[in-house]
């Protein structure tokens, strides 16, 4: 497999706004796991990160995968999003088996399909929003302006501002707006609130499902709050490394009727 054979994947065709059902199935599948296992050494004690994870994520959808820490969330993120490899098993991008790829692929598989907000914003502190938007749509193929991303997010006015003049809440939508300027295929977060408030929490999510619905990019945010879960397509739970729950939202809660 050449080194930048990520950079050409096929792009997620569009999808189209639905309701589910329990036994509906969503196409096409952009992330499939199958027999998914980490596994760490830690001096002499082995422990078991992920324990033979089997998963399906679709175009459009908007996932949350709940569980207490320690529970292989932020394990299971990382590796969907190129961060990590399993120890054994496989996970697919499409057709393209992530877990054989080489360092630079997963580099070019990140950099061109994958944007992702962590709890802590990870701005640079002496660039302007703008500039640190800016920063992704220089490398990126197919970029939005970096106007254009802070506009998506809501923040066109606040552009110029550096992250010490901006509320939590404003820095984590800078974050977004970082991680959807290069149109990403598939936007991962991981506790994109646990930082925040409930209502900055609030503003945060709402700009993320609208990141969701406007952009058809397959959202999944792993949290440990269940009330989170309420505005999902669909909902995994994990507990000791393994998936222990699926279920679907027949009828989903915006995030302005969320309560924590």
């Amino acid at each position: 497999m050449e080194a930048d054979s990520y950079s050409s994947l096929p792009a997620i065709p569009p999808f189209a706004k639905r309701r589910f059902t329990l036994s509906e199935k969503i196409s096409p599948s952009v992330f499939r796991a199958q027999q998914l296992t980490k596994v760490y050494r830690v001096g002499e004690v082995i422990v078991y990160a992920l324990r033979g994870i089997e998963l399906e994520l679709f175009a459009g959808e908007f996932v949350v995968i709940l569980g207490p820490s320690g529970s292989g969330k932020s394990t299971l993120l990382n590796i969907l999003g190129g961060l990590d490899t399993p120890s054994t098993g496989t996970v697919k991008y499409f057709d393209h088996d992530l877990s054989l790829a080489s360092p630079s692929e997963l580099n070019s598989f990140r950099r061109k399909h994958v944007g992702f907000v962590f709890q802590f914003y990870n701005l640079i502190p002496s660039l302007t929003a703008l500039e640190n938007v800016s920063l992704i749509t220089e490398i990126a193929d197919k970029p939005f302006a970096a106007e254009e991303a802070l506009a998506l997010v809501g923040l066109s006015h606040r552009q110029h501002h550096f992250p010490s003049q901006l509320s939590g809440g404003e820095q984590q939508r800078v974050a977004i707006a970082r991680a959807i300027a290069k149109r990403p295929d598939v936007l991962l977060c991981d506790e994109p609130t646990g930082a925040l408030d409930v209502q900055t929490g609030i503003t945060v999510l709402e700009t993320l499902k609208k990141v969701n619905e406007e952009q058809k990019t397959l959202t999944v945010v792993i949290t440990h709050n269940a009330t989170i879960a309420e505005m999902a397509d669909r909902v995994l739970t994990m507990r000791d490394g393994a998936l222990i729950k699926e279920e679907r939202n027949v009828s989903k809660k915006s995030p302005v009727e969320l309560k924590w």
